[in-house]
């Protein structure tokens, strides 16, 4: 019998994938035997985190700032000396920004949305090529976008720029879903709640804290989101298209209202 979650011998690009969630999905992923090339903007920390990961399985650290096309296409130009064919793409980059509304600057709407959704969709269109030479009926490439639980209800926390960048990623999740299925490739998101990551100190730094206000009563596990993507990239996740999981133990659908 064959495993339907089954990942072995994929090659996967995780980007933001030297901490945070980036690197708890890269290291699942190399522990299941996928060759995993990680990337973020600073290089000695994503140097770092890929001799820790290689120390189990095959991971390769190409840094690249990603908020502009140039970078991305030098990036893929690096990806492509190497491979002729990607399986997967984690588009999980990105940054944040909180300032109080009369006080929110340009560059804090700017520096978020180039990274969040920007960057998002052109990484996802030059890579296309080398997606569509491995996809196939049988077993589609796969595209996971991180989301965010603000992208779906309102934070009490004034990050204006980041809400609607994680909104916009939801839905262009799903233009994109239509778009490349004739390729045969999936595109879905995850939408992540409370997770200790620099992205979320508030989870990170007081996790006590927070978990009395979600369900569930906890905030995530690194198996939680590793699971979720090992799921999404597996072939028991190829009937999924167009869809956004919100992993976060509840607060979104789980929360009586009123």
């Amino acid at each position: 019998m064959t495993d339907m979650f089954d990942i072995s011998g994929r090659i996967a690009i995780v980007t933001g994938g030297s901490r945070g969630i980036g690197k708890m999905i890269a290291t699942e992923f190399v522990r299941r035997g996928v060759r995993t090339y990680i990337t973020s903007r600073k290089a000695d920390q994503c140097n770092e985190t890929a001799a820790e990961l290689s120390a189990f399985g095959e991971c390769v650290s190409i840094p690249h700032d990603l908020s502009n096309l140039e970078e991305i296409k030098s990036f893929v130009n690096e990806i492509s000396e190497r491979e002729d064919k990607i399986d997967i793409l984690i588009n999980n980059a990105g940054a944040s920004w909180g300032a109080p509304f009369d006080e929110f600057p340009e560059s804090g709407w700017d520096k978020v949305m180039d990274i969040n959704v920007k960057s998002l969709f052109f990484l996802t269109q030059q890579l296309a090529p080398m997606m569509r030479a491995s996809a196939t009926p049988e077993q589609p490439a796969k595209v996971i976008n991180i989301a965010s639980t603000d992208g779906l209800s309102n934070s009490r926390i004034e990050t204006y720029s980041y809400s609607a960048s994680k909104a916009a990623v939801i839905h262009l999740t799903r233009r994109l879903a239509n778009r490349l299925a004739e390729d045969n490739i999936r595109v879905n998101a995850i939408a992540p709640g409370a997770f200790a990551s620099n992205m979320n100190i508030w989870a990170r730094d007081n996790p006590e804290g927070v978990a009395p206000r979600i369900p569930a009563k906890r905030i995530g596990k690194p198996d939680d989101i590793a699971g979720t993507a090992v799921y999404m990239c597996s072939r028991a996740g190829d009937f999924l298209l167009g869809a956004t999981i919100p992993l976060d133990g509840g607060t979104v659908y789980g929360t009586l209202q009123g």
